[in-house]
């Protein structure tokens, strides 16, 4: 087929956009949504670049591809996508589109104020607070998070010797703290910290295996997280999150926020219990918690930590692709800006 149909929810959590795709999705198959990331990467990555990218997205655009459930106990299933790629666990995207799923009705939940969601990263289980048809809140458990790597020194020429830890929450997180040359992230421009983020993934990933003890397809950094002092008085933390390329979270990140949960709890600053306010670059707050503590098959320390935040629905799209026409691929600048571009776009 040269012609194809995707119909969408558009909205936003915490001022991040989610587009849910709800019909037009690709099949798949594979015992576990891990499996069926992988199909899709191989096989189907065009609807990804397509919705995310110009001239239907923009930089910064995020979502995700509801499914049915895989597993007996879920309620649905969901793949990510983003202007980076297919994510193994995208945390606002799941606010957002369980908030979506439930204000349009997709769902049913098996249990009225509980949400069970397939993703490739595991399961997920989400609280949430209905009130006249509307999705105030919901809280979901994300999937076991751990700090890999503590206290490793990079050099960024702008700035110098860095060092970082490195945490999972879904994704894997270089989290930079405030220290002599890196005074924290209101000192410095998006830009400046985009360009600088892309630097320190590269850095990062050239020099240290990155690799999930459990599921070695989950590999490599495709973000960066530069911490600073939070805005709010009542706020433990503020973030910029950089991911690929060129996308800034307007949200203060769901699997950032579980990874800095892991972070925090594994250095002994957040005990189970205790809630971290995180905030984002436009000063949105996501509340992160330990729910429990864990380990990992191998014996990794871990944690269970919960993100809690508000999503809204802002409209509905429906997006055609068509093959004969051109930049139906999708098309970023900075694929411009190098010679290895991809000239099938213009086709």
């Amino acid at each position: 087929m040269t012609h194809h149909t995707f119909r969408c929810i558009e909205g936003h959590t915490e001022g991040m956009p989610v587009r849910m795709v709800i019909a037009g999705a690709p099949e798949l198959s594979g015992a576990s949504m891990s499996e069926r990331r992988l199909q899709f990467v191989a096989e189907h990555d065009w609807v990804r670049r397509a919705l995310m990218l110009e001239p239907r997205g923009h930089g910064h655009m995020s979502g995700t591809l509801f499914y049915p459930p895989v597993s007996a106990e879920a309620d649905f299933s969901l793949l990510f996508i983003e202007t980076s790629g297919c994510l193994p666990m995208c945390g606002h995207a799941t606010l957002g589109s369980i908030t979506f799923a439930l204000e349009s009705g997709l769902i049913e939940p098996r249990t009225t104020g509980e949400v069970v969601v397939d993703v490739p990263a595991g399961q997920v289980r989400a609280r949430y607070q209905l009130d006249d048809g509307k999705v105030s809140s919901v809280r979901f458990t994300n999937v076991p998070s751990f700090l890999l790597h503590r206290d490793l020194t990079i050099h960024l020429p702008a700035l110098g010797d860095l060092r970082l830890d490195i945490a999972y929450g879904g994704n894997f997180y270089p989290i930079i703290e405030p220290q002599p040359n890196y005074p924290g992230c209101v000192h410095f421009t998006p830009q400046q910290l985009l360009e600088w983020g892309r630097e320190v993934q590269q850095l990062v990933n050239r020099e240290f295996d990155i690799v999930h003890p459990e599921d070695p397809s989950i590999r490599g950094v495709k973000h960066c997280m530069w911490s600073g002092s939070p805005l709010a008085a009542d706020s433990d933390g503020r973030s910029v999150v950089i991911a690929g390329d060129s996308l800034v979270d307007r949200s203060p990140c769901g699997t950032g926020t579980s990874a800095r949960v892991a972070q925090r709890h594994a250095r002994g600053v957040l005990q189970p219990g205790g809630v971290f306010r995180h905030e984002s670059l436009i000063g949105s707050r996501f509340n992160g918690r330990v729910e429990a503590i864990t380990e990992l098959a191998d014996g990794t320390p871990a944690v269970r930590p919960s993100i809690e935040g508000s999503a809204f629905i802002t409209g509905r799209s429906e997006h055609y692709v068509d093959r004969n026409q051109p930049y139906w691929n999708g098309f970023s600048l900075e694929e411009f800006s190098s010679a290895g571009h991809n000239d099938e776009n213009k086709k």
